[in-house]
């Protein structure tokens, strides 16, 4: 009370004196955003922004999506915009394409990927190879979208990832983000995108927050198809990886950090087309490679970054083989325990790291 009656007493000049004062102000804490909530802003602000954009697909409107990914939409679009199917994903898939071909941009999502094995002529003889067949007549901008890879406990039938599936195939960009930045910047490109994209998305990242920066918020926020992203700078080896295995990669090159091993993570984004470029830069610096993913090995992700390192400049650069974290080359089991051996573990990872290193 002494202190503001003095205050108050010494007149203006105590007053202004009090105001040139700076305060402390906490910086504004970064913005956390799930990887469910980037994909359905993307989708929201892409519909919002191009009436010719839509989205389709078993339980998207009414039900918010099977996964809660397209919550809101329907309230907010309509019937029109936001559609219903039928389960018949050849059924569904086939309209997709058709709007597409007559000047729409549809979002065909998969309640999962594996149930687009259902659909997999629309996919890869209408949407993929009308281009070319059209000598560039017609094009078939759409997005297939959906869960993609091993989920828990869901077993054989409903946990393949299917980039090395979509990868091989002339036609059609395969998109793999892992956080919500990729999510968010990825999938507005891919509706931007004037080719069919096959999006991979991750069950088991849906709920995971990451931080958004202010960039990345803009409605104007792309990610360009085919760039990949140094996750973590290094210098001894490199980890390429994508989808949720860019999360294993890091965790790992932070346990190895403390073992004074520097791992260069590259996150790849997308698997076809495929930055080798931004693989390649890194090798020649690291001189060691391992990939990760989630599928199963033969003719995968890795076996092709493989082969895309030996027949290239960088692999005069390797002081080692290049070495393959994958899926175990089983149908998925069901039991947890067999589960957890048959996906990539982040021991799975530091093992193989070691043993390119010749550390073991």
């Amino acid at each position: 009370m002494a202190a503001l009656r003095s205050l108050f007493c010494g007149g203006k000049s105590s007053v202004s004196l009090l105001l040139q004062r700076s305060f402390h102000r906490s910086s504004p804490a970064a913005l956390q955003v799930t990887v469910r909530d980037a994909l359905n802003q993307a989708m929201d602000e892409e519909i919002e922004r191009d009436e010719r954009v839509f989205l389709l697909g078993e339980e998207v409107a009414q039900y918010d999506g099977a996964y809660k990914v397209s919550r809101g939409l329907w309230k907010k679009y309509g019937d029109k915009r936001v559609m219903d199917t039928p389960i018949t994903e050849m059924g569904f898939a086939g309209i997709a394409v058709g709007a597409a071909m007559a000047g729409l941009r549809p979002i065909c999502e998969f309640m999962t990927f594996n149930f687009s094995m259902q659909a997999i002529d629309q996919v890869i003889n209408s949407a993929a190879k009308t281009y070319y067949m059209s000598a560039g007549l017609v094009s078939v901008p759409i997005v297939f979208r959906g869960p993609n890879g091993a989920s828990a406990g869901v077993a054989a039938q409903h946990s393949q990832c299917f980039a090395a599936w979509y990868g091989h195939c002339p036609g059609l960009k395969v998109v793999s983000p892992w956080n919500a930045e990729d999510a968010r910047g990825l999938l507005k490109s891919s509706i931007r995108d004037d080719n069919p994209v096959v999006f991979l998305e991750n069950e088991l990242m849906y709920g995971v927050p990451f931080e958004l920066s202010e960039q990345a918020q803009s409605k104007d926020f792309v990610i360009p198809i085919g760039k990949a992203k140094i996750e973590r700078p290094g210098s001894q080896i490199t980890l390429a990886s994508h989808s949720r295995s860019v999360g294993h990669c890091l965790e790992a090159a932070s346990v190895l950090a403390k073992e004074g091993i520097d791992c260069e993570v590259i996150n790849l984004r997308t698997i076809r087309p495929m930055d080798i470029e931004s693989i390649e830069a890194s090798v020649v610096k690291t001189s060691h490679l391992v990939t990760v993913e989630g599928g199963w090995p033969q003719f995968g992700v890795g076996a092709e970054i493989c082969a895309r390192i030996m027949e290239g400049p960088a692999f005069n650069y390797l002081d080692a083989p290049v070495v393959r974290v994958t899926g175990a080359d089983v149908p998925m089991p069901y039991a947890k325990i067999l589960e957890e051996n048959c996906t990539p573990q982040v021991k799975d990872i530091i093992f193989a790291v070691k043993k390119t290193l010749n550390l073991l």
